[in-house]
């Protein structure tokens, strides 16, 4: 017999909240359903052409802005505006708020208040990507259909004061219909065509449709891989799971259980070098040269303590830094590094 809020069944399967109610009728979304079919039949038929037709520049340049996107999800709205992981001044933050928007998973304002949402009911109705409900749905299936009700009521008690304080963050949520379009996909589609004579068609599927849907689902990753597959050494209580073969797709992203745990440690991780965490390389690289600042990990002791109680079970893990329900243990034994002011 299962425990209503968390345990293992017999197969091993690490199960956190089995509260969730599918007599909650959810009506689908038709438009984001037609959306993405487009988006993934064109990264298809892009995959193709980059075998068939594309010129090398063409793909090279779909990867870089991958990476650039990805870059503006991990290092921006994920560590620095979720979980206030570390601290950027404003040419770093701006260069996060483009990279960001060339991802276009939503402006930085949304993405992070829905972020924090995950972390605080992880694996719960308010989950915005309820991992417990299946692969698909924390996958993509969320996207495709209406909020559980208990997101629209948890999310009203989510602390956002910080991000409606900050400036680039109002500017990108203003300005969002105009800067999307134009660093998601016109600019993308421009620059192979202009600058190296490859063809609309090619620039179009591969620089835009097909980076842009293989961005999407890397990042999707993390919500449903990355909760189900994977060891769980730090909390063997929660779903979220080290899963390397994300970890190095994500930027260093797939080190899934101990974020959970640990959520405002800038690295999301313990261990591992700068190939399978680029996301904390490119943080660093920006400390030194003083642009990031306050940068927030575990102390040894701290990490040790926590893994000889794992199991322990946490009825609302902390988003993040500025979180109130995050211990005052866990921030004295912070180690807060390049720190000013």
């Amino acid at each position: 017999m299962m425990d209503k809020s968390a345990g293992i069944n017999h197969s091993g399967t690490t199960v956190l909240n089995q509260s969730y109610n599918k007599s909650t009728h959810q009506a689908i979304v038709w438009r984001n359903v037609i959306l993405f079919a487009y988006l993934h039949l064109a990264a298809l038929y892009g995959a193709l052409l980059i075998f068939t037709s594309a010129k090398i520049a063409t793909t090279i340049f779909a990867i870089f802005m991958y990476q650039v996107s990805l870059i503006g999800i991990t290092a921006g709205a994920h560590r620095l505006w979720s979980h206030r992981s570390y601290k950027a001044k404003w040419p770093l933050r701006v260069i996060l708020m483009i990279c960001n928007t060339v991802a276009f998973q939503n402006h930085v304002f949304e993405w992070s208040r829905d972020h924090r949402l995950h972390h605080k009911y992880s694996e719960t109705n308010a989950d915005p990507h309820n991992a417990n409900r299946g692969f698909f749905f924390s996958h993509i299936g969320w996207l495709l259909c209406r909020k559980h009700p208990d997101i629209m009521d948890k999310g009203r008690g989510i602390d956002v004061k910080d991000l409606l304080a900050d400036p680039i963050v109002a500017f990108q949520k203003k300005y969002y219909k105009f800067l999307m379009p134009m660093l998601c996909f016109i600019i993308p589609t421009l620059i192979p065509v202009y600058c190296w004579g490859e063809s609309w068609s090619n620039s179009w599927f591969v620089a835009a449709m097909f980076r842009y849907t293989f961005s999407l689902n890397i990042t999707w990753l993390v919500n449903s891989a990355a909760h189900m597959w994977g060891g769980r050494p730090y909390d063997r209580f929660i779903n979220p799971a080290e899963n390397i073969t994300v970890a190095l797709l994500a930027l260093g992203e797939g080190w899934h259980n101990y974020h959970h745990v640990f959520p405002w440690d800038y690295k999301a991780a313990e261990l591992g070098d700068y190939r399978l965490n680029i996301t904390t390389a490119f943080i660093d690289f920006f400390a030194k040269i003083g642009w990031a600042y306050d940068l927030k990990t575990v102390s040894a002791d701290t990490l040790r303590k926590r893994m000889e109680r794992t199991g322990a079970e946490d009825k609302e893990l902390p988003w993040g830094w500025d979180d109130k329900d995050l211990s005052l243990s866990d921030r004295e034994a912070a180690t807060i590094i390049n720190k000013q002011g």
